[in-house]
């Protein structure tokens, strides 16, 4: 073996060994699959970076976000805009970040708002844009200064203390109307896609703590004698007057919820629990019935944050997977996946093996990571694996029928040109308005060989998924006929029956 030869092969080996090494066998591409990511900014996790408070370098880091995110054909994007009763929007009651601005109350120098515009580059991308919003929690640990205008000193009747810090008190209904209606101003002031919340509902047990909500037990019970049934009520309550303020106002708006991973484990008492044997549980002990609100049709998806390994003792990946399959009653189902755990010694074969597990075993619409920086740092070289293994193609959100099943009308007038430098260029016209008057929202282009008969199930045909009606094919290659079919999709994600088509090779243009 000569020197040069092993060279090659040392290089070949290096770069292979951070990304398909441990999966190498290529995956199926899929054709619809969510693909998401958490973008904290509690604490400064993912964003705006820390001491970062100039407006304009603010703008610049989350455009370098979405750009990598994109990159890893991600197709949406879930942004925290709520932290502790605090805000990263102007049009909102309670006041602005410290973590946005360095002071909480004090505005962006350059003013802007930050949620206007991270929807705005979010859907230039084509990405979906859910505000995330803590639930509960109103200050923190650490000693910071307030607002005057906090919820916490305006209404401190309100709060609960626990571990250090205040919180929300559920059993007030007037704090159940405090939060849906912080709820509604973003549904009614921004162009979300989605409401989402996290798995802070009442707060996570720690020893010696007592949670003293007796009082508001006392007085607002209703009937109910066991208080953590009450406190399960008080949950239940809020989650559908969110549910149906949003369907009032802009019924097209998801709203999802990503709870700890374990609902229940199974009992005899409980045979509708999981086969885990977790200490705790969503449903004792942080008072929140996941599986109810979806067995009730409140919420659109589920994202539980299963944040354990296959070969968990208790809590093993595969068993609580495929337990979500089976209880999901209809709704979406995106597997909260822990990738940050890779810096903390995550074997590297850990998060694919989930991926395709996911795929070929349960069936999910798709995964959320956290968080973001675990992508764009590429912790493990795994951005690398699914830019080139099971991300290695677009991907289409799926539809949600029981929002909008009406598919809209097809593209029309196709054209494909070459430009100076032989590159194929796609142009088309928008479809007109469909029954329910919805008009192309962004499109897709597949590409097939002459002679090949399209087939649009096939994800690895798709080669563009773009808001802009104009595409050029830079990978196509020179000399070679093919078939291009563009189709659209509404803003709920139905795609048209029919597509607009085009034959290189015979130089025509039809629809089917």
């Amino acid at each position: 073996m000569t020197n040069r030869f092993i060279q090659i092969f040392f290089f070949f080996f290096l770069s292979c060994s951070g990304c398909n090494a441990q999966n190498p066998t290529l995956s199926k591409p899929q054709k619809y699959e969510f693909r998401a990511a958490w973008i904290a900014t509690v604490e400064n996790i993912d964003w705006p970076k820390r001491g970062q408070y100039n407006s304009e370098l603010q703008k610049q880091d989350f455009i370098r976000i979405l750009n990598e995110h994109k990159k890893s054909n991600l197709n949406a994007v879930f942004v925290q805009v709520r932290d502790a009763c605090d805000a990263y929007y102007a049009k909102s009651t309670e006041p602005w970040s410290e973590f946005l601005t360095g002071q909480q109350g004090k505005f962006p120098i350059p003013f802007y708002d930050p949620l206007n515009f991270m929807i705005e580059e979010a859907h230039n991308r084509n990405l979906e844009f859910h505000a995330w919003l803590n639930l509960n929690r109103a200050t923190f640990k650490k000693s910071r200064t307030l607002a005057p205008d906090h919820i916490s000193v305006t209404k401190p009747e309100w709060m609960l203390v626990y571990d250090g810090q205040k919180l929300l008190n559920f059993g007030i209904p007037e704090v159940r109307k405090y939060i849906t209606d912080v709820v509604v101003q973003i549904v009614k002031n921004y162009d979300v896609d989605g409401i989402h919340f996290d798995d802070y509902f009442y707060p996570y047990e720690v020893t010696g703590e007592v949670l003293k909500d007796e009082e508001t037990f006392k007085k607002y019970n209703g009937g109910i004698k066991n208080i953590n049934e009450w406190r399960r009520s008080n949950t239940d309550s809020l989650i559908y007057q969110i549910s149906d303020a949003i369907k009032k106002i802009k019924p097209r708006v998801k709203f999802g919820i990503s709870p700890f991973g374990v609902w229940r484990n199974f009992s005899l008492k409980n045979p509708d629990g999981s086969c885990t044997q977790a200490g705790l549980t969503s449903y004792d002990n942080l008072f929140a019935d996941t599986r109810k609100w979806l067995q009730q049709g409140w919420i659109d998806y589920i994202a539980p944050q299963i944040y354990f390994e296959h070969t968990h003792s208790k809590i093993p990946y595969n068993e609580l997977a495929l337990w979500w399959k089976d209880n999901t009653f209809g709704k979406h189902l995106y597997i909260g996946q822990g990738i940050y755990k890779i810096k903390a010694g995550w074997s590297l074969t850990e998060a694919p093996k989930q991926i395709r597990f996911n795929r070929e075993h349960i069936l999910s619409q798709g995964s959320i990571f956290f968080s973001s920086r675990s992508l764009t740092e590429n912790y493990g070289g795994f951005q690398d694996t699914l830019r080139r293994n099971y991300y290695r193609y677009p991907a289409l959100i799926p539809a949600m029928p029981w929002k909008d099943s009406i598919p809209p009308l097809a593209p029309q007038k196709l054209l494909v040109l070459k430009n100076d430098k032989g590159i194929p260029v796609l142009t088309w016209q928008p479809g007109e308005k469909a029954v329910d008057d919805d008009l192309n929202n962004y499109y897709a282009v597949y590409r097939f060989e002459k002679g090949e008969k399209p087939d649009l199930s096939k994800g690895e045909k798709l080669i563009y998924i773009g808001k802009i009606n104009t595409f050029e094919d830079t990978t196509a290659e020179k000399f070679r006929g093919y078939i291009y079919c563009v189709t659209s999709f509404d803003r709920l994600h139905n795609e048209s029956e029919d597509y607009a088509v085009f034959t290189t090779e015979y130089g025509y243009e039809s629809s089917k």
